[in-house]
């Protein structure tokens, strides 16, 4: 194990050490009341784990280890995201407008990012 590709000695060990802190914060995060809670960050959270397990799962040597730790991070996310979903149909009339609700939420996140990004493009020009 020691001298191992992906023993202690590397960062294929220790990433995903550290990143079960976020998994932690995730399940932390269940005793929070939904509307307490960021859509784009548990989105961003289970596409992050989706990706990065499918990427685990390809690479050499494969990192099985931080595959675990993503596919745990990504079922965090997914959770979370449901949460807020039935969170804000309990507030609509309807699942539709429910999902209408989130997909305003998420464009107006956008839009924010995109003004910062822009304005930090102008003032570095």
């Amino acid at each position: 194990m020691w001298n191992s590709p992906v023993g202690v000695k590397t960062v294929h060990f220790w990433a995903p050490v550290m990143k079960w802190a976020l998994v932690i914060a995730g399940i932390s995060d269940l005793s929070r009341p939904a509307e307490k809670l960021s859509l784009t960050q548990n989105g961003a959270l289970t596409a992050t784990g989706a990706i990065w397990t499918r990427w685990c799962l390809i690479i050499t040597p494969k990192n099985y280890l931080l595959a675990a730790v993503n596919f745990f991070l990504g079922c965090v996310g997914i959770v979370q995201v449901g949460r807020i979903y039935n969170y804000h149909r309990s507030l609509e009339e309807s699942p539709a407008e429910a999902a209408k609700s989130m997909e305003h939420e998420v464009i107006d996140s956008a839009k924010e990012v995109v003004a910062k990004t822009e304005a930090a493009v102008k003032k570095s020009t």
